[in-house]
């Protein structure tokens, strides 16, 4: 079996400002966008730089929900960048919600977690060290209690 890769899709309600809100805070590129005559985005491909996210409305008539309609989500997309503070500043400034602080982290990443509007988790992380697999065994043994 060949596998060329991975691409998120997430559910959000009102797709058309998900876009938009992608757009001013991470700078996504919309790539192709399938609207149904009711005005619903079934499929929008946005781009993260060599990344790609697929995005679209709610239809709780087949089961295809939101992190709104489900009360939040467990999961968390990653944006890797060169700038981390420039990209969490330009998150707040569009309206992310802080879940986890901007900070430095023992496995030598600068990162945190911001939920946007739509309810969906991000984490946006630098790396600014490299740090041994060991250093990091023991750092998390440590931080877990284990």
């Amino acid at each position: 079996m060949s596998t060329s890769g991975i691409t998120p899709h997430i559910v959000v309600r009102d797709a058309a400002s998900a876009v938009e809100w992608y757009r001013r805070a991470f700078g996504a590129e919309e790539h192709t966008r399938v609207m149904l005559p009711n005005g619903k985005l079934m499929s929008v491909e946005l781009r993260f730089g060599a990344s790609t996210v697929m995005l679209g409305d709610e239809f709780p008539e087949f089961g295809i929900v939101s992190p709104k309609s489900l009360g939040g989500t467990y999961g968390a997309l990653v944006i890797a960048t060169d700038d981390v503070d420039a990209l969490w500043k330009r998150a707040l400034e569009a309206g992310a919600e802080v879940f986890h602080p901007l900070e430095d982290a023992f496995w030598g990443e600068r990162t945190g977690q911001v939920l946007d509007p739509s309810g969906h988790r991000w984490g946006l992380t630098q790396h600014i060290r490299d740090v041994a697999p060991e250093e990091i065994a023991r750092a998390a043994a440590a931080a877990f209690g284990t």
